[in-house]
């Protein structure tokens, strides 16, 4: 089937508060046909139906009536002609604990206990879907308009016969991003941080890419890397992904990471791949920052 033709079917879980709701109704927003909670004992026969004519989203949980991970699984495995892209929509435990006790909701698993319960059991119940997922999505740091940004980034068919990258930076301080399919260190480059006239900047700031580049290892590195990518991407698009993250982290998140995040999401938009930046710690900087000035982006 050619890319043209093709119209995307996605099956749609995780954890509740991880946001798998308000995804289902971005894309349905975006032009797919949204069925959400089908009970279990209809997915195959739906899934039997054929090539879908428009592209079709399908939400499940731990609430949907029959609702098991092991027979999601045998399911996605039994569909040959057109399997379901499996779309995990994950969230670290305190966070989901934070707006379960910001609306004062219910766990689905745990109605009659504290949620942190409900949260674990979910996760460990889930575990086997995550591993499996095609394409996770980490909502922990979204507000629903990143959310609605990164779905449109993944899932806009009308504009994607091509491959939707991520690139990203991070702090190995606050662990590696999840969902991540690679990851670069970037600790062996020259720290700005040691520099006093830097320290405050970030890696968008000219000096501290200036600074950065100059290291000796800088040039090939990132020639290197940049040819890896030229390398790999193609490839996976021909295999038929239709999203690919990279992860570039260093001590504090802030400057060498950036610096190399800015610069390849930037050779990668001029060989015209789909690219989407992000720097998480600058990102949740800035956030905090709007939230004690009492204005929370929208």
């Amino acid at each position: 089937m050619s890319v043209d033709s093709y119209k995307p079917l996605l099956l749609i879980t995780g954890p509740a508060g991880a946001g798998r709701a308000t995804a289902i109704r971005i894309l349905e927003d975006m032009g797919f046909e949204a069925v959400d909670n089908l009970p279990m004992h209809l997915l195959p026969r739906l899934l039997a139906g054929g090539p879908v004519k428009r592209p079709l989203a399908i939400g499940v949980d731990t609430r949907t009536r029959g609702f098991d991970p092991t027979t999601i699984i045998n399911i996605l495995q039994s569909q040959n002609k057109n399997p379901p892209t499996l779309v995990f929509m994950d969230c670290d435990e305190e966070t989901l604990l934070r707006r379960f006790t910001e609306t004062r909701r219910r766990h689905p698993l745990a109605p009659n206990d504290a949620p942190i319960l409900g949260i674990r059991r979910e996760i460990e119940l889930l575990h086997g879907l995550r591993e499996r997922a095609d394409i996770l999505i980490d909502t922990s740091d979204f507000s629903p308009h990143d959310l609605k940004a990164e779905m449109a980034r993944i899932f806009d068919y009308e504009h994607a016969n091509n491959l939707a990258v991520s690139v990203q930076s991070f702090s190995y301080k606050r662990g590696t991003p999840r969902g991540v399919d690679m990851i670069i260190d970037c600790r062996f480059l020259q720290n700005p941080h040691w520099e006093a006239g830097l320290r405050e900047m970030n890696g968008k700031d000219k000096p501290v890419a200036d600074f950065v580049e100059a290291d000796p290892l800088f040039e090939a590195f990132f020639n290197q890397l940049s040819e890896m990518c030229r390398l790999l991407l193609p490839a996976y698009r021909a295999e038929g992904k239709s999203y690919f993250s990279i992860g570039l982290g260093c001590s504090g998140g802030k400057h060498r990471s950036v610096c190399v995040t800015e610069k390849l999401a930037n050779l990668l938009a001029d060989d015209d791949w789909q690219v989407s930046i992000r720097h998480r710690e600058l990102d949740r900087q800035a956030q905090a920052l709007a939230t004690l000035k009492g204005n929370t982006p929208k």
